[in-house]
């Protein structure tokens, strides 16, 4: 019988869990759990014999595909996937894939949120801002963008994107205004939500000169990737720059510092929350348990990410 690991340093919940078992065990594979696990070693020994494993944040690098020697398969349960190293999945002949769309709606609703606590003045009783009437960019108009700019039309504001690689169909879809460069989106608008994966083109894009561009009090929200920030520059804009606000969902390397440098303009979750919602939780795990059952029994690759 075929074994298939959940490998979860952060587990699914467990009604997802269960989920997970019953799609798999249906179709005749066994499934093994590795959960909230402390040393790569016991990743190491887990995946010795198994032909799929389904992760989170988990890494999953060239010496667990060393050690998994009958591993053909590896779905991340989420939309980002870089912390697989995916050329070495190609050198094994494994599969990567990751779950698009399952987490977009949690990590949307997640950024309006916090917009509002800033706007409101963390709700510390202080006048705040309203979002209404207000300028949205997105950056990166993929599944989270565009659920940012369904739920942010609710909220009355005027919303406009950049993408590097631009689907108009679905920025007619939404009624977003397409801008061709990321700099007339940043000079142009209050707010710029932050998208974009952590690619060699992305890595520190977001920098000094495009904080530097937006309108007075400009405010960043990134709920995408770290590696996308240049920190320094960005904390230098803010510094010269009393007047702008920055929200993340990773905290930055640099966190105590922006911290004390920057009081109540600034705010990070302690940890990652954009997909911490039990129905985003469920909704990537039996994403990935399908997949793999697709891909198995017959070589779908729909969203394959490894060449």
């Amino acid at each position: 019988m075929s074994k298939i690991l959940v490998a979860t340093e952060k587990p699914f919940a467990p009604a997802a869990v269960k989920g997970i078992k019953e799609i798999l065990e249906k179709e005749g594979y066994s499934v093994v759990l590795l959960e909230k696990y402390t040393e790569k070693k016991q990743l190491l020994e887990a995946v010795a014999d198994v032909e799929a494993i389904i992760i989170r944040s988990d890494k999953i690098d060239k010496e667990v595909f060393d050690a998994a020697k009958k591993l053909k398969i590896v779905v991340r349960a989420g939309a980002g996937y870089d912390n697989v190293d995916l050329d070495e999945a190609t050198k094994h002949n494994v599969c990567v894939m990751n779950t698009p769309g399952q987490n977009s709606n949690a990590v949307a609703e997640l950024v309006m949120g916090m917009l509002v606590y800033m706007n409101r003045v963390r709700f510390s009783g202080k006048s705040g801002k309203e979002l209404k009437g207000k300028t949205l960019g997105i950056v990166a108009f993929g599944n989270v963008g565009q659920n940012v700019a369904r739920i942010a039309k609710g909220f009355g504001m005027e919303i406009s994107a950049y993408d590097a690689f631009p689907n108009k169909a679905k920025f007619e879809e939404y009624g977003v205004k397409y801008v061709a460069c990321e700099k007339e989106l940043f000079a142009n608008n209050q707010i710029i939500s932050l998208h974009a994966p952590a690619t060699p083109e992305t890595i520190k894009s977001i920098n000094y000169d495009l904080v530097m561009s937006m309108p007075k009090n400009g405010i960043i929200v990134n709920s995408a990737r770290k590696e996308i920030i240049d920190e320094e520059g960005l904390l230098r804009a803010m510094k010269e720059r009393e007047d702008l606000t920055y929200i993340t969902d990773i905290m930055p390397t640099n966190n105590d510092e922006m911290v004390a440098a920057l009081g109540d303009r600034y705010f990070s979750t302690p940890k990652k929350m954009g997909a911490q919602t039990g129905e985003a939780n469920a909704n990537a795990g039996l994403a990935a348990a399908r997949q793999i059952v697709g891909f198995l029994k017959n070589g779908e690759e729909r969203f394959r990410v490894n060449k």
